[in-house]
């Protein structure tokens, strides 16, 4: 027995749903379905790899790569030879803003209590500062953080929460209750530097670049990051972060010296 197809988690119906050749107004349409219009919107104009597709729409990798080459021979067969192209019906969800994806989501917005998965006991969390895809590189003004559960040096789970208007000092709190047990970041002032030692948060600052590749180089034991950074922001024109040394701890099954 086949097994059941999975439903396709999609972020919006599509505003234009139909596209008809000029002076074309009859001949054999051509359906494309939301799912395949969704893994077109996710690749093609978001630039998202087919990996990061299937996170987002709930669904494997391959079979992300099975719509996709379908949804491009549909849409070529429409372009080639000038056949009508109608976006309708498929096997999708509608997103409600539950999901965690990369997205500025306007749905998430509306959802006033924020509910951070809780981790397993043998479960390493890490918290990145995070914006757009890379690591925020103020940390008492971040607004967001990705977080990545790591169990036997493999991300099985991340989650995007708001810190809700908290800064500085009362951010450490805000990890500690999300149960963090790492931070990358940018620059961080001593104050909170002190705040999440106190907390038994393990800091790695001066870290700067795309927040997932920091997870994994930190994970391989070849992240960069500076341990005595700073960050004075008291005027515009000033950098925080930097580099300097290589990350190699070993802790819940990351790698050694």
């Amino acid at each position: 027995m086949a097994r059941p197809s999975r439903c396709r988690k999609i972020c919006f119906e599509p505003t234009y749903d139909s596209f008809i050749p000029e002076g074309i107004s009859n001949g054999e349409k051509i359906i494309l379905t939301l799912d395949e219009y969704e893994v077109i919107r996710l690749i093609d104009l978001n630039k998202l790899t087919h990996e990061q597709a299937s996170k987002q729409m709930n669904i494997s990798r391959t079979t992300v790569s099975e719509i996709y080459e379908m949804a491009r021979y549909k849409i070529a067969n429409s372009l080639v030879h000038g056949r009508p192209l109608l976006i309708s019906g498929g096997n999708y969800q509608l997103c409600q803003g539950e999901q965690n994806c990369l997205q500025n989501c306007p749905k998430r917005k509306i959802h006033k209590q924020q509910i951070i998965t809780k981790k397993g006991v043998n479960t390493m969390r890490i918290a990145v500062t995070y914006d757009n895809g890379n690591i925020f590189q103020h940390f008492g003004h971040t607004s967001q953080f990705k977080v990545y559960d790591i169990e036997n040096n493999q991300i099985i789970n991340e989650q995007i929460i708001d810190t809700q208007g908290q800064g500085h000092g009362a951010l450490a709190t805000f990890l500690n209750n999300a149960q963090a047990d790492i931070l990358i970041c940018g620059g961080i002032g001593g104050g909170a530097q002190n705040a999440l030692a106190q907390a038994g948060i393990k800091l790695f600052g001066g870290v700067m670049g795309n927040a997932d590749e920091a997870v994994k180089a930190y994970l391989n034991g070849t992240l960069n990051y500076n341990a005595n950074v700073q960050c004075n922001h008291h005027g515009h024109g000033h950098s925080c972060g930097g580099h300097g040394h290589a990350c190699h701890e070993d802790k819940h099954g990351c790698s050694g010296n």
